[in-house]
């Protein structure tokens, strides 16, 4: 004991300090963390502000701010011994009692493992037990000696920590917070029956496990692995009011992660702390101003989370190591390559026009699935028009994003419509006459077959479909029946399609190199985006209903001859050119 005298008064230096660290640990998480971090871990602890911001959310929980949190990080950055092993310990050493503040806060915590939720409930009993957490905060709860092993301890405050695993029955137990850590597992992200398991899960179980839904909170954290893991889950379905911290390995300014509680991720931030990305009524991230977008585009994008622990050499092997796609999720949290995977984001061409160009020829693609049933596929539609900048010189088949037929009131605005198509279409490679395909118009849905039939033939009367291909399969048959028994007067041809022998990869690969050399365009809306994304994620994406509508639409235009590749009628030309008929007889033989 060491004592000092102050005017009288006789003050005990090592008291005083304990005093002031519990203050600290106390108010902050992520120093209650970096004082800890020796009981909960051999190895040393390193400084780092994506920690900070899962301390920052976390404690946002406790203080009732945040009641549904997501956290998306990559793998070794200590997420578990922050959120399963360190956050109960500082819950429970709170001073201000509540649902989720204070030794009274009853935790039920879950892995896909149970040895891994075995492993951090032993590690979070350690650390209470510690000569340094009981110096500090041992006056105020202690584990109660009838409930006190490694699935489960109680205090006697009413604070209990609970330990399960995916697929564990739950009857009769709950939680004040529920805390789901790394509820799907690496080496499984591709198992369908395992990712259903899960989801099944949450749904029907640990869902409805919180003591009071109004004052409980749920903490979800995991590295992405699939589109419909449990985050691609919970986000789809849009239920509740989720706080989502996505932390990717590599910065991306399109994704930006920005958080109700004033959080920026700071690789987006200026020197100011201010953000650089503003977020619009739509989600989409915009830069601030031009200056921002430069710095963005030139010097933020692709900025490490964390270069002390994972530097460019640390990440360049874990990315060969892990492959495209498992590093996009693992390490993105993006579970898709960067830009896609068999079809690359970026190879689709923007249209950025009011109106749609001229269109030669009009072609609807219809997967079907016709069922109600959430658990069944989706029934897809995707509607295309073949043009190209001559065409649009010649042609008066103008139709509107919306679908409606544009009025021509003179020949002038028919040419200055060509000139528009023709002076965009200049610079995207390929001669003018090569023709290009747009994406008109696309939706899914669940439908009864009744449903199905008005849906497809209104969507193929409103786009002025000059032909509907069906995929030749049990239900589409039915579809392609009903289609040409009720509207054998309508406008549009009716082909079931056969794909033979050819899988959904196969035949997505075929139309590969239509994309790469920029001849699909698309505009900009969210049904479009939606094809987008569902293309670029095939084939690990959760559907693909819509994947099928693209590859066989555009493998049906070729098959045509509707899309032929400039190198392909530069070749024709030069066949043209070429004397075909019989050699002609010498005027003087020899």
């Amino acid at each position: 004991m060491r004592l000092i005298d102050i005017g009288g008064q006789t003050i005990d230096i090592d008291e005083q300090l304990r005093d002031i660290e519990r203050a600290n640990c106390e108010e902050s998480l992520y120093e209650f963390m970096v004082a800890a971090w020796k009981y909960v871990d051999p190895n040393p602890f390193v400084h780092g502000w994506p920690l900070e911001a899962v301390a920052e959310h976390l404690q946002a929980v406790c203080d009732g701010d945040i009641r549904r949190l997501i956290i998306n990080i990559p793998p070794r950055c200590s997420k578990s011994s922050m959120t399963s092993v360190a956050f109960p310990a500082w819950v429970w050493a709170q001073r201000h009692d509540s649902p989720t503040s204070g030794p009274g806060v009853q935790f039920l915590t879950a892995s896909f493992a149970q040895q891994l939720s075995l492993r951090d409930s032993v590690k979070t009993r350690r650390l209470l037990d510690s000569p340094w957490y009981q110096s500090l905060w041992g006056e105020r709860f202690a584990l109660t000696s009838d409930q006190n092993t490694k699935g489960r301890f109680d205090n006697n405050k009413g604070g209990t920590r609970l330990s399960t695993s995916v697929g564990s029955a739950l009857t009769g137990e709950g939680g004040n917070c529920i805390i789901v850590d790394d509820p799907n597992a690496a080496q499984e992200a591709f198992s369908e029956a395992t990712i259903h398991t899960t989801i099944e899960w949450w749904d029907s179980a640990l869902s409805t496990r919180l003591n009071n839904a109004k004052s409980g909170a749920f903490i979800v954290i995991q590295q992405r692995l699939a589109e419909d893991d449990l985050t691609g889950h919970i986000l789809s379905k849009d239920i509740g009011d989720w706080t989502h911290l996505c932390l990717p390995m590599k910065y991306e300014w399109t994704r930006h992660s920005v958080s109700i509680t004033g959080w920026n991720d700071p690789r987006g931030c200026d020197d100011d702390g201010e953000p650089l990305v503003l977020v619009d009524a739509n989600g989409r991230r915009i830069p601030r101003d031009s200056a921002a977008q430069n710095e963005l585009t030139n010097k933020r994008e692709g900025t490490l989370l964390w270069p002390e622990r994972f530097g460019p050499k640390e990440i360049d092997l874990l990315e060969r190591q892990l492959g495209p796609f498992a590093a996009a999720g693992q390490l993105q949290q993006r579970p898709e390559p960067a830009g896609g995977g068999v079809i690359k984001t970026d190879w689709w061409q923007p249209w950025e026009l009011e109106s749609y160009p001229p269109f030669d020829y009009i072609i609807a693609s219809l997967d079907t699935a016709y069922t109600t049933k959430t658990e069944n596929d989706f029934s897809a539609m995707t509607v295309w028009g073949v043009f190209s900048a001559t065409m649009s010189e010649a042609s008066s088949n103008f139709v509107g994003r919306s679908g409606k037929r544009e009025s021509q009131r003179d020949r002038e605005a028919m040419f200055d419509e060509a000139m528009r198509v023709k002076n965009m279409t200049a610079g995207m490679g390929g001669s003018d006459s090569t023709p290009r395909v747009m994406l008109m118009y696309a939706w899914q849905a669940r439908l009864e077959l009744h449903e199905l039939v008005s849906k497809v033939e209104k969507t193929a009367r409103r786009m002025k479909v000059d032909k509907l291909i069906i995929e030749n399969k049990a239900a589409g048959h039915s579809v392609a029946q009903e289609i040409r028994r009720l509207y054998n007067n309508a406008d549009f041809a009716v082909q079931l399609v056969d794909p033979k022998a050819q899988d959904k990869l196969a035949r997505l690969y075929s139309v590969q190199h239509l994309f790469a050399e920029g001849m699909v365009h698309a505009p900009d809306h969210s049904w479009a985006q939606e094809v987008i994304t569902q293309t670029s994620q095939f084939p690990k994406g959760k559907h693909d209903d819509l994947v099928d509508t693209v590859s066989m639409a555009l493998r049906h235009m070729r098959e045509l001859g509707m899309l032929t590749r400039q190198q392909e009628r530069v070749t024709e030309m030069e066949n043209m050119k070429r004397y075909t008929g019989k050699q002609p007889t010498p005027l003087y033989p020899v």
